[in-house]
This record gives structure tokens, sequence and C-alpha cells, in this order.
């Protein structure tokens, strides 16, 4: 029987799963994503390869395992930002945009976007439970609490917006994944870009 790891068998899961989230960071490193085999994955992670189909049964399932636990935690952080409602729309807005454009920077996460290839993250990340359909809702209701307050205009249909307007955050996220320096030019341009489609212009 395979050694327990942690206090309880939940504890040992989530060591498991950081075991297998930083093996495939570092795989990403050696190796295009459409190389790296299950096989690959237990062998960096130090789990026997019938251990690892007891955690998924294939590598687009145990990808978005990974990308929904990596989520957690900018889902917490956007969550609390958003609940700041004494604070401008403005602020928590431009706090949100690089929050989760940081949350990019992790390998885990750039392989929802993957041109064509990648595991089928990027469609389920839209759905009700996906990783970050509770941010969209989050910074929907920031857009709304923004033009109650008269710091936005009034956009009309907010959920369009936002839906359009996250184009923009993907595009920023790509763009971090291919170069990981000019993290703090895509943050700023990103603010310019959301905000100038927000804030309500003077008359």
């Amino acid at each position: 029987m395979p050694r327990i790891r942690g206090a309880s068998i939940e504890e040992h899961h989530e060591l498991v799963w950081a075991d297998l989230a930083e093996a495939m960071r570092h795989l990403l490193l050696e190796r295009d994503y459409e190389t790296i085999t299950m096989g690959h994955i237990a062998a960096q992670a130090g789990l026997a390869r019938n251990t690892l189909y007891n955690y998924a049964g294939d590598k687009s399932t145990l990808v978005l395992a990974l990308t929904r636990r990596a989520a957690r935690p900018v889902v917490e952080r956007v969550a609390a930002i958003a609940a700041r409602g004494a604070d401008p729309a403005t602020e928590r807005m431009r706090e949100i945009i690089a929050v989760v454009l940081e949350a990019f920077t992790d390998q885990i996460l750039q392989l929802m976007f993957r041109p064509g290839s990648g595991p089928p993250g990027a469609e389920a990340s839209k759905e009700p439970d996906g990783p970050f359909h509770a941010i969209v809702v989050e910074v929907e209701n920031v857009v709304r609490a923004g033009i109650a307050r008269v710091e936005f205009r009034d956009v009309g249909d907010v959920q369009l917006t936002v839906e359009l307007l996250s184009g923009v955050m993907r595009a920023g996220a790509e763009r971090i994944g291919r170069t990981p320096a000019a993290f703090e030019v895509t943050v700023r341009a990103a603010r310019e870009i959301i905000l100038a489609s927000l804030t309500r212009r003077p008359n």
C-alpha cells in the first residue's frame, strides 16, 4: 500500500496535487505541451503511473484540474478586492487587472490559452463552475457599482461589456506568457484600455 504523506488522506492528496503542479511546470520548461505524456508527469512527480491515473484519466483532465486549483488564490483575491465597497470602483478595477495578469505568470494557468492544441481548459473556464467564472461575476459587480456611483459611464449591457473587455485581459495574459519581462508594460496598457472604455467622459 502506498505510503500516506501528511496527517490525513485529504492532506496527502493536496500534497500530491502540489507535486503534480510542480512537475508540470518543470516539464513545460523542458518541452512543448503536446509532447508531455502522463508517463512524463508521473515520473517527474515521483509517482507510479497507475497512481497518477487515480487523480486523472488523461492529460487534458489532469491539466484542467490543475488550472482549477491554481486559480483558487486569484479568485479569492479578486473577491476580496471587489468586496471593498467603500473603495472607488476605478481603484478596485485597477487592482483586479494587476492581480489577474499576475496569476498568468504561472505556466499552469497559461495552459488555458495554448493555441489550438491545448487542453479543454479555456472553454471550461467559461462554465459556471470554471476557474474564472467567479472572477467575471465579481468584475461585473464592480462595473455596476462604478456606474451607480457615476464613476463609470452607463455601458448598457454590463455582461457583454465585461465579456468584450475580457478579450483585452486574454491578450495581456498571452503576451505575458510569451514575454514575461513585458509584465509591467502589459498591466499598464490593459489598465489604460479597460478604464478608458469604462470611465465617464467630460461633457
